[in-house]
């Protein structure tokens, strides 16, 4: 049985689009007959919440693609030639969130439903090739007629351009407030880094509704090999260069047991920049999505973590209690540090993880992962908690995402703005062999309201091997601290762990800069 869009939500449509019945009856009504809805059905959170927790009694079922062979025939060229059509677009949440939808294909074979929300109940968005256009020669054109949607994306009220995207496992992206993606949020991580393989659990079901305090709300099923679990997101978006506000509530119930379970997880790509600018095939002078993870302790530190690209799989923890946030960030905004003019790496996202609720005791990791390209995604940054994650238990968590130009809440201290790495000792003198020097630039908060002769001092330490040359000093012509040091590694301890900040007299000024040596980071150019 299928349902066709009722006059109150045509008329909803209308007014989503600045329109009268008078100017746009031909359009709304090629509108209703486009978009073919399913029988009603009961629907909230809380039976969401309750079929997760059902679901993660039984065993689980593998699910099998349709069509296996065909949909493997759809390679990414291939993916891409079929387009949506604009005039199908469905105005999901009273107009609110204009969806179009993601063909299946070779890398993305198991379809989602789409259901739209109306009060206390939902109705599935039925699949038809006729929402594409499908070359003719493409091998989409002998699918099922109702093999299912990939995912969707949200359009902008003018439809020019999307701005909230959902394709593949259970990953999402934002264009964020600077209107061009990167990096990518996922609901949650099973055994990154492990002896094990990773799992990779998948939203089945999206459900569409209106809010009363939000842009819309989406919910959302999700089901894995050992865990089941309910998602809702509570989406706001006031406009151009502001940022996209996802209010997330996660509830999952294992299965079976999970070695490491991790919650408000973050994905993205760093291959270089100025730190290890000396072992870059490309031409660009950086490539990165992120280029750090920014901390804001429990305890009220602030921390920065420059990211690396090492030679092996390296994970690291920062234990905790109550986290107040933490996000993997993109500081430098400059162009020219890209010279990038195709994907824009100057404006992709910083995310901002930010628990709603105390999360306890446990850590944020980062795992970084070799890369040799900027087609993958190789860190991973997500809160571990200490409570396990074992079968019958229920993992609730509620949070805050944000996707912006900078982190959501700056802090009053100076923060790091560039990690650079040369050889060490003294400019026109004979240079030690394997050391390596540190300059750290800082800026903002009270920082420029210091001179030289304030006191101001950096203070370092390092897990292993020797540091030496330490100094700090203004840069001249700007409000910059430049934090300088030289380091010798033992050559038996790899990685070495970093600590810098700067103070005068007993006053904290900076965030803590935080740094994992690699002996082959900087490569020592004089023999």
């Amino acid at each position: 049985m299928t349902t066709m869009l009722s006059r109150r939500d045509l008329f909803g449509v209308l007014a989503a689009l600045g329109l009268t019945p008078s100017l746009a009856v031909r359009e709304a009504e090629a509108l209703a007959a486009s978009t073919r809805l399913g029988t009603a059905k009961p629907f909230s959170f809380t039976r969401l919440i309750a079929a997760a927790r059902e679901r993660a009694s039984l065993p689980y079922g593998p699910e099998s693609p349709r069509a296996a062979d065909t949909l493997e025939a759809i390679d990414y060229d291939r993916h891409w030639q079929i387009r949506f059509k604009p005039d199908h677009t469905v105005q999901a949440a009273g107009g609110k969130a204009p969806l179009r939808f993601f063909h299946l294909g070779r890398f993305f074979k198991l379809p989602v439903g789409i259901h739209l929300v109306d009060g206390d109940k939902a109705r599935q968005v039925l699949y038809s090739p006729d929402y594409f256009d499908i070359p003719k020669d493409n091998p989409a054109t002998s699918l099922p007629d109702d093999i299912g949607f990939a995912g969707f994306r949200v359009m902008l009220p003018d439809a020019d351009r999307d701005w909230l995207a959902f394709l593949g496992a259970a990953y999402f992206r934002s264009s964020g407030a600077l209107d061009q993606y990167g990096l990518s949020a996922r609901a949650l991580c099973i055994d990154v880094a492990m002896p094990t393989p990773e799992e990779f659990p998948r939203f089945t079901n999206f459900y569409f509704g209106a809010s009363k305090t939000s842009l819309f709300t989406i919910y959302a099923d999700l089901e894995g090999p050992r865990i089941s679990g309910a998602v809702r997101w509570d989406v706001n978006r006031d406009g151009d260069g502001k940022p996209v506000v996802m209010d997330m509530a996660v509830r999952f119930y294992p299965r079976a047991d999970i070695a490491r379970l991790g919650i408000g997880t973050l994905t993205s790509m760093f291959w270089y920049d100025e730190t290890n600018r000396q072992s870059a095939a490309d031409w660009r002078p950086e490539i990165h999505d992120s280029d750090g993870l920014a901390i804001w302790s429990g305890s009220g530190e602030r921390l920065w973590r420059p990211l690396n690209n090492p030679r092996t799989v390296v994970t690291s923890t920062f234990v905790d209690r109550d986290v107040k946030g933490f996000g993997l960030c993109q500081r430098d905004r400059n162009f020219d540090n890209y010279q990038d003019d195709g994907v824009f790496y100057d404006r992709r996202p910083t995310v901002w993880v930010e628990p709603t609720a105390p999360w306890s005791t446990g850590a944020v990791q980062l795992v970084e992962i070799p890369t040799d390209d900027e087609i993958h995604d190789n860190i991973v940054a997500y809160w571990l908690p200490d409570k396990p994650a074992v079968a019958g238990a229920e993992i609730a968590f509620d949070y805050r995402l944000t996707w912006g130009a900078d982190e959501p809440h700056v802090p009053a201290v100076g923060r790091v703005v560039a990690t650079r790495l040369g050889i060490g000792g003294v400019p026109g003198q004979s240079r030690p062999a394997g050391v390596v020097k540190y300059v750290i630039d800082f800026d903002g908060g009270e920082l420029g309201h210091y001179g030289q002769q304030d006191g101001v001092e950096a203070v370092v330490s390092a897990s292993a091997g020797t540091v030496s040359g330490v100094y700090a000093l203004p840069v001249v012509g700007t409000s910059r601290w430049r934090a300088v040091f030289d380091f010798a590694s033992d050559g038996a301890s790899d990685p070495v762990d970093m600590r810098l900040y700067l103070k005068a007299k007993d006053k904290t000024l900076t965030e803590t800069w935080l740094y994992q040596h690699h002996d082959e980071t900087f490569v020592w150019p004089i023999k």
